[in-house]
């Protein structure tokens, strides 16, 4: 049945649409388009370093003048290039089948973060915004990364109480002031993750700002450690 299905619906890139031999996969050329971090990188955030990967962490800039309320970090991508327009189409483009496709991604990139066995909370949207997209990108990736890591998940561990302006345009100071106070614990399901280690996952990380809300949250809701995993960061001359 599998071969027949392969025959009436080959696999294709999940990027430009290119026949490949594996479902959920990237052809040759998206391949070499895809900006994955690997190496060293920043302990903080999972911005790529200059060096070698060692059993020192290592700090970007940027982690060193920002404050972070998280303890570790981590990303998969670049967000540039054929990662920008993967994380788009999944954000605005309906393209729930880029879950199946970048969630291995994410989930290579946690694995340091995942040894604990964390409980997985997704940064939450608005309520009025999921209602508009149909779903939260974050939540369909921190379910598929719980299920392939064999941790436990709480979508509604946080709730965000008031709609904000998109971030785009904005700068550093800005999107911290815009965000500040939005994004609280559940009344009931926050609960969770009072002593656990809480592993937040989103889909893109710029400033910070809207994960340092959701990791004030977690801390408020008496999380031992909270550390956080996105599918793609915002890196500086990439």
């Amino acid at each position: 049945m599998q071969n027949l299905l392969k025959l009436i619906f080959p696999p294709q890139c999940a990027s430009c649409g290119a026949l490949v031999d594996a479902p959920h996969g990237l052809c040759g050329a998206c391949w070499r388009d895809t900006p994955f971090l690997i190496g060293l990188v920043c302990d903080l955030c999972g911005a790529p370093l200059p060096g070698e990967d060692g059993e020192t962490p290592e700090i970007c800039d940027d982690c060193l003048t920002i404050e972070r309320p998280w303890d570790r970090g981590r990303a998969a991508l670049a967000y540039r290039d054929t990662a920008r327009r993967l994380v788009l189409a999944l954000k605005h483009g309906d393209r729930l089948d880029l879950v199946p496709a970048t969630v291995g991604w994410l989930h290579r990139a946690a694995a340091p973060l995942l040894s604990d066995g964390p409980l997985v909370v997704p940064v939450p949207v608005h309520w009025r915004r999921r209602i508009a997209r149909r779903y939260n990108q974050a939540a369909l990736l921190a379910n598929a990364l719980a299920r392939r890591s064999g941790c436990a998940v709480e979508p509604r561990a946080l709730i965000r109480s008031r709609a904000t302006p998109i971030q785009d345009g904005l700068g550093l100071d800005a999107r911290f002031a815009n965000v500040h106070g939005t994004i609280g614990p559940h009344p009931v399901h926050g609960a969770r993750m009072a002593g656990a280690n809480v592993l937040l996952v989103d889909d893109v990380m710029t400033s910070g700002a809207t994960l340092g809300a959701a990791a004030e949250a977690a801390r408020a809701a008496g999380a031992a450690s909270v550390s956080v995993a996105v599918l793609a960061r915002a890196v500086k001359d990439a």
